[in-house]
């Protein structure tokens, strides 16, 4: 049994989908009403309804790449059936993103083990509005409630308020938070966080980072030396490099994505702050066109509101 499986009673939980359909009401709200918009007064899936619905996929914020994407697979079940009404394209649609999704994440979380690793060391990453605080503190809550031992590396160091946002979030939780003076050596506030869980044989560390650094240069060559530094204690480690982003933004997500996974070897996404916005497409757009698996999404302001991702649940809220 990998070390985080009891994920996969928590998720599937009808409180956690409650939650989840909770979260993306406005999102859904947005898309549907567009849909019913875009084949008003067709009976068939013609060239106007690909059309008006290729809109409302962009305008989701699925992005323009992944959408014509979707509308090509439509396009050729059109032609592969002959007539397709337009009472079916909800169903259709919810088919193709379901497998859109699969493709691009190969890993299912409900089903998703972590390995033996201990300490399971995660490095966070994104720049500073998107959650990230709120995210690992969310997370921690989420660990520790299922007994397991966690400690958090405040090493953020550009920031006074990010020290003190880790630090109240370790009491609030109940952790241990290791950090240094603000401005010291983020590299070496990483090191005393895993030395100092290896000795107290803790079982998961969460290591914050900076923000936002000057240049992208910097913010290399910034995460590159965390990364060194740790691997002098673990060889492996970081097991796992979140990136979290704002699904509020759309768009501007996409961006950030891209400027985060050229700096480093980011393997999972954490979405946040979907409950507060119609932009939920962007969970779907960022999968496929950057082929890492979005693992967490924050759908409230609950302890209880940062959920493990599984596609069947999100395009089946999405479309209910």
């Amino acid at each position: 049994m990998g070390l985080f499986d009891f994920f996969k009673k928590k998720e599937t939980a009808p409180e956690a989908q409650e939650a989840l359909d909770k979260g993306l009401e406005k999102t859904k709200e947005g898309f549907l009403s567009k849909i019913t918009k875009a084949v008003a007064g067709k009976s068939t899936v013609d060239d106007d309804v690909l059309d008006n619905l290729e809109e409302v996929l962009v305008t989701s914020d699925v992005g323009v790449t992944t959408t014509l994407k979707i509308i090509d697979r439509i396009q050729a079940r059109v032609a592969k059936d002959k007539y397709l009404s337009t009472s079916e394209l909800n169903h259709l649609l919810r088919d193709e993103i379901q497998l859109l999704l699969a493709e691009n994440n190969s890993n299912d979380f409900r089903n998703f083990e972590y390995g033996d690793y201990k300490p399971y060391v995660i490095m966070v990453v994104g720049v500073n509005g998107v959650g990230k605080t709120t995210t690992i503190g969310k997370l921690a809550y989420k660990l520790k409630a299922e007994g397991l031992k966690v400690v958090l590396g405040a090493a953020d160091t550009f920031r006074a308020a990010a020290v003190e946002q880790i630090k109240l979030w370790g009491e609030r939780v109940g952790v241990r938070v290791v950090a240094q003076a603000m401005g010291s050596d983020p590299a070496s506030v990483a090191f005393d966080t895993l030395q100092s869980a290896v000795a107290n044989k803790e079982d998961v560390v969460i290591i914050d980072t900076a923000g936002r650094l000057h240049n992208k240069i910097g913010l290399m060559n910034e995460l590159g030396k965390i990364k060194n530094v740790m691997q002098k204690l673990i060889p492996n480690a970081p097991h796992e490099i979140l990136l979290v982003l704002d699904g509020s933004t759309g768009q501007n997500a996409f961006e950030q994505c891209k400027q985060f996974t050229d700096a480093t070897d980011v393997n999972a996404l954490a979405i946040t702050k979907l409950d507060g916005t119609a932009k939920g497409g962007v969970v779907i757009g960022i999968s496929d066109q950057f082929k890492i698996p979005v693992k967490y999404i924050g759908v409230g302001e609950k302890m209880d509101d940062l959920q493990l991702f599984d596609k069947k649940d999100f395009v089946n809220s999405l479309f209910n």
